[in-house]
C-alpha cells in the first residue's frame, strides 16, 4: 500500500496546531540508517486509509521527494472526540529489519464446517488479531484460519496458526492460548407459567 509525505518545515505544538487547520497531519519517519524525518500527511487520505484494515498491519510504500521508503505505521494519535488525527510515527525497514506488529485474523469457512452446517453451532471468537515477530518485509495482511473442517466442541489454538516462514508468534501469559470455538447455541427458556397465574387470581377474587 502506497501513500505520499511532504517535508515539514516547522516543529513545535503551535506550527503544528497551524498545520492541522490547513488539512495537513504532522507526523515523523525514523529508524534505519539516517536521522528522523518530520514529515506531513494530506488528513483526508490519512483518515480513509487508516479506515483500511492493511495500513496497520503491513508493509507501506511511502513517497517522500520522488523517493520511496519501505515503513511501517507504529503509532497513531487521534483526538479525544474531534475525527482527526493529531499525529502519526512511521519506522522505516529493510530486509534485515525484525519488527513486532499486530496481525489481524480473518475466519474462513466456518458456514461450510461440520460445526456449523450439521450442528447448528456458533463461532466464538476469543482473540481477533495476534502478535508476529518477524522481518519487516514478510509482515502478512492477515493470517487466514480455516474452520471448514472444524467440528462441535472443537477449539482452536494459536499452535494451529499457519505463519510466515522465519516467523513466531508473541505469547504473553498462558502458552497457546484458544483463538475459536465451535460451541452449541443455548437454548432460551421461557417462562410459561403466567396463565396459572393469572387463573390463581380469579380464584382469590371469588
Amino acid at each position: 500500500m502506497q501513500f505520499t509525505a511532504f517535508e515539514r518545515a516547522k516543529q513545535g505544538t503551535g506550527a503544528s496546531r497551524r498545520l492541522r487547520n490547513t488539512g495537513r497531519t504532522p507526523a515523523i519517519v525514523f529508524g534505519g540508517t539516517t536521522a528522523p524525518a518530520v514529515v506531513e500527511l494530506d488528513h483526508n487520505s490519512l483518515w480513509f486509509a487508516l479506515k483500511k484494515e492493511s495500513f496497520h498491519s503491513a508493509l507501506l510504500d511511502m513517497e517522500l521527494n520522488g523517493n520511496t521508503e519501505k515503513v511501517v505505521l507504529r503509532n497513531v494519535q487521534y483526538h479525544p472526540f474531534k475525527p482527526l488525527v493529531l499525529h502519526v510515527d512511521f519506522q522505516r525497514v529493510d530486509e534485515n529489519t525484525r519488527v513486532r506488529k499486530k496481525v489481524p485474523l480473518h475466519f474462513i469457512n466456518a458456514e461450510h464446517s461440520p460445526a456449523v452446517k450439521q450442528d447448528k453451532c456458533l463461532v466464538n471468537h476469543a482473540l481477533t488479531e495476534v502478535v508476529i515477530d518477524c522481518l519487516a518485509m514478510q509482515i502478512p495482511e492477515f493470517i487466514t484460519v480455516d474452520l471448514g473442517n472444524a467440528v462441535k466442541g472443537q477449539s482452536i489454538h494459536t499452535n494451529d496458526l499457519v505463519l510466515p516462514a522465519g516467523a513466531k508468534l508473541v505469547i504473553h501469559g498462558k502458552p497457546n492460548p484458544g483463538i475459536a470455538t465451535l460451541v452449541e447455541p443455548k437454548e432460551e427458556i421461557i417462562a410459561a407459567p403466567v396463565a396459572a397465574a393469572a387463573g390463581d387470581k380469579k380464584k382469590k377474587k371469588k
